[in-house]
C-alpha cells in the first residue's frame, strides 16, 4: 500500500509538471520551433576579453552549468526523416478525384494506411463544388505531409482542385522519393503527354476562361513530372487488394522504416583497459534478463558518451538489439525534443500537441516492438522516464527492451533505479601514456625529455579529454616549455585525482598555449552558444568583425583567418567537427565548462529554458551576455546598466517588445542579435547604440515600423535582415557608409530605391536575393511609400524609381554579390569599371517561382563564401560583353532552367568563355535542345569543357542524343559525375563511342526515368580504348523501361573492373546484368542491388561452355535481390536446371537481402537466405529510395 501511494504521488507530480509545461507552451508558442526555422547566426567576439581571461583563476563564477539549446541537445536521427527537418503533421497526403475513387479504392487504401499500419494519412472527405477555390487547409496539409500518394484516375485532370493539389505537391516535395503516383486504370504515357481524357481536360480548362495560360501550363508540367516517377500501375495487379498491399508496403518502408542502422558520431575509437572493462560489464548486463536499466557513471571527459555509442553499435551487430536509439540529455531536459529524437529514430511521427499525448504514442511504439536499446546520454540530475514515453520496468521487460544511461554522478544511477551501475574509470598510467604519446606526435629523443613527458602525462589524471588537449598543446614545444607545464600542473593537483580541477588546469594549459589572442577570443566565443550546439563559423566571423578582432583585414581575409584558427583549435582538441553539418563546429561539454570558467566577464545562460530575465550583477563588469535560445518574454522595464558590455545575444526568445529605455546605458555595445524574436518596434533608445558594429534582425516575425532608426548607427559594419516582412529597402540604409556586409535574403522587398546601394561605398558583401528583381524599373503603380504593407496603405502613394544594376558595378570594394535579375535587359550594356567579384550567385530568370526555388532561408551562407554560380533562363548571346568578362568567364557552377532557346551547349561554351566551368545542370523543359553537343558546324580544335567535373540533365524533354560529331582531344577530361534523368526522347545508347572515349575520369553514372533508352553504353569500332571507364566506381540505372542491355555488343572483359556500387531498379526488359566474361573481372564490386526488374532471369549469364567456370566476387559485401519475379538463378545459362550447382562465391559477403523472388530456388538463394537470418538488419546498398523491410521469405 505504501509503494502504491508513492507511485501515485509521483504520477500526480509528473502530471502536474507536464500540465504546467503544456499551459506555459500554450501561452508562449503553440508548437515547438524546429531547428530548421530557428537556426541562427549572430554573435561576435571580443579581443579585450583576453586581458581578463588570462588573469582569471580556476574558481567558479556566476555563470551557471552549461545548458544546451533546446533543439541541439539530441543526436541526429538515423531515420529517413531527420530530427532537424521541419516538423510534419502527416505521414501521407492522399490526392484523388472523389467521384472516381472515394467510396471504394481510396477508402480501402486509407483504412489500411491509417488504421492497420498506423501511418498518419490525410484524406479530405469533402467534394468541392465546381469552380470553388481550393481550401487553404488542403494546401497546408500538403505542406505538413512527408509523402504523397497521387491516385491518377480517368477523370483526375477534370478537377482543377486536383491539379492545384498536384502542383502544390510537386512544389513541396521536390525529392521524387516523396511522391508515389498510382496509375488507376490509366496509361502513364497518357498522363505524361496529356493524351486521352487528360488532354481533353487540360484543353477544356484552357478554353474555359477561368484559368490563365500560366496556371494551365503549371498543371501540365506537374502531370508530366509526376508521370515520370516510379509508381504503381493498377493493371499490373490481379486484385485491388494486392494493389493496396503493394502501396502500403512501399509507403510504409519509407515513412515507417522498421529497423535502421545505428550510426555513431565517434569515428576513431580505441578501447583502453578501463574502457574494455566497462564495456564488458555493460554487455554482460545487456544479456542479463533480470536487468532492465543500466547506468554508466564517471567523471566528465572520461569518455562515457563515446563508449556507450560503441556499445550500441556492438549490440546491434551481435543482434542483441536490432534497434538502438539515442538521445543526449541536457542539465535542464527538454522533454519535447527528447521525445522527437527517439521517435525519429524509431520511424515514428508524433502528431500530438502535448507532451502527455506524445509520451503515450511513444510508449505504445516501444512496447509494440521487440529488443530496443534506448540510450540516454549525459543525465545530470535524473529524469522521469515515463514522462518521456519510455515504458516502466515490467513493460520494458515484456518487450525485451532496455535503457542504458550515462551520468557524471553515481547517485543519479540510484535515483534512476538502475539495476546495474557501472563505473568507467580513468585510464591507467600505461594507457594514459600511450594516448598522450600518440597525440603529441613527438619522438622524445632524450631520456630527460621522455621522463618529463611521462610526468606531464601522469598529471592529466587519466582523462582522455585532458590528455589530448595537453599533448597537442605541448607536442612541438622545447624541453623548457615541458618543464614549465609539468611544474604548473603539479602545483595545481588536488588531493583526489578525479577532482574536476584536474580537467580545468589541463584544458586551461592548452588554452594558454594558443598562439594568438585572436585564437583565444574565438575559442571563448564558442562558449556563448548552448551545449552540444552546432556553431556556424560564419557567426564567429561576424561577431569577431563586430568586436574588432580583424580590423586590418577585409572580410575575405578575415574569413580565411577564422578558418585557419578553427582548424588549429580542432587540432588542439579544443573544438570538434559538427555532426555532418558543413561550416559548423562543436565544443565538448567539458571544454565548454572550462571556457565559461576562464571567461569571467561572460554571463552565459544559453538554452536554459528561461522564461524571465535573470538577475545579473552589473558590478561584475560583463563584456558579453548570452541569453539565446530561451523563452524570455520581455526585457526589464528599467534600463540595462552594463557600461562595458560589448556583446548581447538575445536571439530565439519570444519577446515582442523592448522597453523604451533598455538600451540607454549600453553605449559600448558592439554586437547585438535580436534574430527570431517577435519585436514590432525598435526602442527609441536604439539610436544611442552608436558603437554598434554588428546587428542581426533576421526573422523578426512582426513588422518593424520604425526601421529608419537604423540610419543613426553610423559605425555599423554587419547588418543582417534576412526574412524581414519589408516591402521596401529603407532609404536610411544608404546613410550607413561604413557598412561592409548587407544581407536582405528572402525578404518580400518589391522596391529598392535608387542611390541607396551606391552610397555604401565600403560594401564588400551584398546578399539581396529576394522578391525584387526588376533593376532600373519604375515602382509599379508607385504605391509603396512606407517600408511595410501597413505603412503603405496608411501613407498613400508616390512615384518611386528602383535602383539600376549600375549601382552594383560602382561599388569598388564589393567582393561577394548574390542577386536575382528578372531579365537580361536589366543589365547595363556597358560599364565604366569592370568589377572584380571574387564570389557571386546570380540568377537571371523571368519566372519568380524559379527564383524562389533557389532560396533556402534556413541554410547558412557558404562556409568559405567562394562560390561562383550563375542561373539562366536565357542564352549567352543575350548577355552584354562586360558581363561575360566579369561573370561567365569565372563561372564554376552554371544552371539552365526552362531555357527554351537553348540549342547547343557547345555554342554556349564559346560565347560565354566557360573555361572555368566545373558544374553544369540543364533543367527542362526545353523546346530546341535535341542534341546536347553538336560539332556539325566547324569548331576550334581545342578542348571544350576541359574543367567540367559534373554534368546533370533533368527533364530535358526533347533531348535525343548527348553528342553528335567528334569532340576535340582532352574535352570533358575531368568529368567525374554524369546524371541524366527524365529525358524521355533519349534512345539507342546513352554514351556512344564518340563520347565514351572522352570520359577517362568518369567515376559515377546515374541514369533514371527514360522510356526509350535501349543501352547505357555502345562502342563502334574493333577495340575499346584502354582508358575507357577505368575510373568508374558507381552506376545507378533506375526506371529504364526499354533497357535491353547495359552494353551494346561485345563488351571488354575488364570494362567494369573498378565498379564498387551497382544499383538497378525497374529495368523490366533486362534479362541479365553481365556475361560471365565480365563477371570474372568484377574485382572491386562491393554493393549490388537489383530490384523490380520484372524480366530479369539471371544476374550473371553464362554460355553452355562457361557455365561450370567458377566466378568469385572477391569484395562483395552487400547484396540485395528484390521483386525479381522471373529470376531463377544468380549465375547460369538458358539450359541450367534450378538445382544445378552454381559455381559462384562471395567470400566477404556481410549482408544479403532476398525478397519476392518467387521462382528463385537455386543453391545461391539458399546461401543468401541463410545469411539473412544471421546478419543484423542494415540499410542495404546505400539505396536511398527506401529503407528496406525486414520481411523474409
Amino acid at each position: 500500500m505504501e509503494l502504491y501511494s508513492v507511485e501515485m504521488a509521483l504520477a500526480i507530480a509528473v502530471g502536474f509538471a507536464t500540465m504546467t509545461h503544456w499551459l506555459a507552451s500554450m501561452v508562449e508558442n503553440r508548437e515547438p520551433v524546429s531547428n530548421g526555422n530557428r537556426e541562427l547566426a549572430d554573435v561576435d567576439s571580443p579581443a579585450s576579453l583576453l586581458s581578463s581571461a588570462e588573469s582569471s583563476s580556476a574558481s567558479m563564477v556566476e555563470n551557471p552549468e552549461p545548458v544546451p539549446e533546446e533543439n541541439q541537445e539530441l543526436v541526429p536521427s538515423t531515420s529517413l526523416v531527420s530530427s532537424a527537418a521541419p516538423w510534419q503533421k502527416y505521414d501521407v497526403f492522399l490526392s484523388f478525384r472523389g467521384a472516381d475513387t472515394r467510396k471504394g479504392f481510396v477508402s480501402h487504401l486509407h483504412h489500411e494506411l491509417q488504421t492497420v499500419r498506423g501511418i498518419q494519412t490525410f484524406k479530405d472527405d469533402k467534394d468541392l463544388e465546381t469552380g470553388a477555390p481550393i481550401s487553404s487547409s488542403l494546401l497546408k496539409a500538403i505542406e505538413e505531409s512527408n509523402f504523397a500518394i497521387v491516385v491518377l484516375s480517368e477523370n483526375y485532370a477534370q478537377s482543377a482542385w486536383c491539379l492545384e493539389e498536384l502542383t502544390k505537391i510537386c512544389q513541396c516535395m521536390k525529392d521524387k522519393n516523396r511522391i508515389l503516383p498510382l496509375f488507376y486504370y490509366v496509361q502513364p504515357s497518357d498522363v505524361r503527354h496529356q493524351n486521352g481524357t487528360f488532354g481533353d481536360a487540360l484543353t477544356k480548362h484552357g478554353n474555359s476562361g477561368r484559368h490563365n495560360s500560366e496556371k494551365v501550363q503549371r498543371w501540365r508540367d506537374a502531370l508530366h513530372r509526376v508521370a515520370g516517377f516510379s509508381g504503381r500501375n493498377a493493371q499490373d495487379f490481379q486484385t485491388e487488394r494486392d494493389l493496396v498491399e503493394a502501396i502500403v508496403d512501399a509507403v510504409g518502408s519509407k515513412v515507417r522504416p522498421i529497423e535502421t542502422e545505428f550510426i555513431i558520431s565517434s569515428i576513431h575509437f580505441e578501447p583502453f583497459e578501463a574502457t574494455r572493462e566497462a564495456m564488458d560489464k555493460v554487455m554482460e548486463a545487456l544479456k542479463d534478463e533480470n536487468i532492465t536499466i543500466i547506468g554508466v557513471y564517471g567523471i566528465g571527459g572520461v569518455g562515457k558518451s563515446t563508449m556507450v555509442e560503441h556499445v550500441g553499435l556492438e549490440a546491434q551487430k551481435k543482434r542483441l538489439f536490432p534497434q538502438v536509439i539515442l538521445a543526449r540529455i541536457s542539465p535542464e531536459p527538454n522533454v519535447w525534443n527528447i521525445q522527437g529524437t527517439l521517435a525519429d529514430m524509431l520511424g515514428l511521427k508524433l502528431v500530438d500537441e502535448t507532451v502527455i499525448g506524445r509520451a503515450r504514442t511513444l510508449r505504445k511504439k516501444i512496447t509494440s516492438g521487440d529488443r530496443i536499446l534506448i540510450i540516454l546520454d549525459n543525465i545530470w540530475e535524473g529524469i522521469e522516464l515515463t514522462s518521456i514515453g519510455i515504458p516502466r520496468f515490467n513493460e520494458l521487460k515484456r518487450c525485451n527492451s532496455k535503457v542504458l544511461l550515462t551520468t557524471r554522478k553515481r547517485d543519479v544511477c540510484y535515483r534512476m533505479q538502475c539495476q546495474a551501475s557501472i563505473r568507467l574509470n580513468t585510464l591507467t598510467e600505461q594507457d594514459s601514456w600511450k594516448l598522450f604519446a600518440k597525440e603529441a606526435r613527438n619522438s622524445f629523443k632524450t631520456s630527460t625529455f621522455y621522463n618529463k613527458a611521462r610526468q606531464v602525462s601522469g598529471e592529466c589524471g587519466g582523462l582522455p579529454v585532458a590528455l589530448k588537449a595537453v599533448a597537442k598543446a605541448l607536442g612541438d614545444k622545447e624541453l623548457d616549455e615541458w618543464n614549465k607545464a609539468a611544474e604548473r600542473l603539479k602545483v595545481s593537483q588536488p588531493p583526489h585525482p578525479e577532482d574536476e580541477k584536474v580537467v580545468f588546469e589541463c584544458i586551461k594549459l592548452s588554452y594558454d598555449y594558443l598562439k594568438s589572442d585572436v585564437s583565444k577570443s574565438c575559442f571563448l566565443l564558442c562558449c556563448l552558444f548552448p551545449e552540444d550546439y552546432d556553431i556556424k563559423i560564419e557567426d564567429l566571423l561576424k561577431y569577431g568583425i563586430g568586436k574588432g578582432l580583424f580590423e586590418e583585414s577585409n572580410m575575405q581575409n578575415a574569413r580565411d583567418t577564422i578558418h585557419t584558427i578553427i582548424e588549429s583549435l580542432k587540432d588542439s582538441s579544443l573544438l570538434l567537427d559538427a555532426k555532418g553539418i558543413k561550416g559548423c563546429v562543436r565544443m565538448h561539454d567539458v571544454i565548454r565548462d572550462v571556457a565559461i570558467q576562464i571567461s569571467l566577464q561572460f554571463f552565459v545562460r544559453a538554452g536554459c529554458e528561461l522564461q524571465y530575465w535573470p538577475r545579473i550583477d552589473a558590478g561584475k563588469g560583463y563584456i558579453a551576455i548570452s541569453l539565446m535560445k530561451n523563452k524570455i518574454c520581455t526585457l526589464p522595464a528599467e534600463h540595462l546598466v552594463f557600461p562595458k558590455l560589448h556583446i548581447l545575444l538575445l536571439q530565439s526568445n519570444i519577446m515582442n517588445n523592448i522597453p523604451v529605455s533598455s538600451f540607454q546605458r549600453l553605449k559600448a555595445l558592439r554586437v547585438l542579435d535580436l534574430s527570431y524574436t517577435a519585436i514590432s518596434l525598435l526602442p527609441t533608445s536604439f539610436n544611442l547604440l552608436t558603437s554598434l558594429h554588428t546587428l542581426y534582425l533576421d526573422g523578426c516575425l512582426s513588422r518593424i515600423s520604425n526601421i529608419s532608426l537604423l540610419g543613426r548607427l553610423k559605425k555599423l559594419e554587419i547588418l543582417s535582415m534576412r526574412e524581414l516582412p519589408l516591402l521596401k529597402l529603407p532609404k536610411e540604409i544608404g546613410q550607413l557608409t561604413t557598412l561592409r556586409m548587407l544581407d536582405f535574403t528572402s525578404v518580400c522587398v518589391d522596391i529598392v530605391p535608387s542611390k541607396v546601394i551606391s552610397n555604401l561605398n565600403k560594401l564588400e558583401e551584398l546578399y539581396i536575393q529576394c522578391d525584387f528583381a526588376d533593376w532600373g524599373s519604375k515602382a509599379e503603380g508607385s504605391e509603396v511609400k512606407g517600408n511595410t504593407v501597413e505603412e503603405s496603405e496608411a501613407e498613400g502613394a508616390r512615384e518611386e524609381t528602383n535602383a539600376s544594376f549600375d549601382e552594383f558595378t560602382s561599388l569598388l570594394h564589393l567582393q561577394i554579390l548574390k542577386v536575382f535579375i528578372s531579365d537580361p535587359k536589366c543589365l547595363p550594356t556597358d560599364v565604366e569599371v569592370k568589377s572584380n567579384w571574387k564570389s557571386f550567385d546570380i540568377c537571371i530568370c523571368r519566372d519568380p517561382s524559379i527564383r524562389e526555388s533557389l532560396l533556402d532561408p534556413s541554410s547558412p551562407l557558404d562556409s568559405k563564401a567562394d562560390s561562383k554560380a550563375l542561373t539562366l533562363d536565357t542564352t549567352m548571346d543575350t548577355l552584354p560583353k562586360w558581363f561575360t568578362d566579369v561573370v561567365t568567364k569565372k563561372t564554376e557552377k552554371l544552371q539552365y532552367r526552362n531555357c527554351r532557346g537553348l540549342v547547343n551547349v557547345l555554342k554556349e561554351y564559346y560565347q560565354g568563355t566557360l573555361h572555368s566551368l566545373k558544374y553544369l545542370h540543364v533543367i527542362g523543359p526545353s523546346d530546341k535542345l535535341e542534341q546536347l553537343m553538336t560539332t556539325i558546324t566547324p569548331i576550334p580544335n581545342e578542348p571544350v569543357f576541359e574543367n567540367l567535373e559534373e554534368l546533370h540533365l533533368d527533364g530535358v524533354n526533347c533531348l535525343k542524343e548527348l553528342c553528335v560529331g567528334e569532340l576535340p582531344n582532352q574535352s570533358l577530361c575531368k568529368l567525374r559525375l554524369l546524371e541524366v534523368r527524365g529525358c524521355p526522347e533519349l534512345m539507342n545508347a546513352l554514351l556512344q563511342s564518340n563520347l565514351l572515349k572522352r570520359l577517362p575520369n568518369l567515376e559515377k553514372l546515374s541514369c533514371e526515368e527514360m522510356d526509350k533508352l535501349e543501352y547505357v553504353f555502345s562502342y563502334e569500332g574493333s577495340e575499346v580504348e584502354q582508358s575507357t571507364l577505368t575510373e568508374l566506381i558507381e552506376m545507378r540505372l533506375e526506371n529504364l523501361g526499354n533497357l535491353i542491355k547495359i552494353w551494346n555488343g561485345p563488351a571488354p572483359c575488364e570494362i567494369f573492373c573498378h565498379v564498387k556500387t551497382l544499383v538497378v531498379f525497374e529495368c523490366n526488359k533486362l534479362k541479365n546484368l553481365f556475361t560471365s566474361d565480365i563477371a570474372h573481372h568484377l574485382h572491386d564490386l562491393e554493393d549490388l542491388s537489383v530490384e523490380a526488374c520484372l524480366g530479369l532471369e539471371r544476374v550473371i549469364e553464362a554460355s553452355e561452355e562457361t557455365v561450370n567456370d567458377k566466378i568469385v566476387l572477391p569484395k562483395l559485401k552487400k547484396l540485395a535481390l528484390k521483386k525479381l519475379l522471373k529470376l531463377t538463378r544468380f549465375y547460369g545459362s538458358t539450359g541450367s536446371a534450378t538445382n544445378d550447382e552454381e559455381c559462384i562465391e562471395f567470400p566477404l559477403l556481410e549482408h544479403s537481402h532476398v525478397e519476392r523472388c518467387h521462382i528463385f530456388n537455386s543453391p545461391a538463394k539458399d546461401m543468401l537466405v541463410s545469411m539473412m537470418n544471421k546478419q543484423p538488419v542494415l540499410i542495404p546498398m546505400q539505396v536511398q529510395r527506401e529503407v528496406r523491410e525486414t520481411h523474409q521469405l
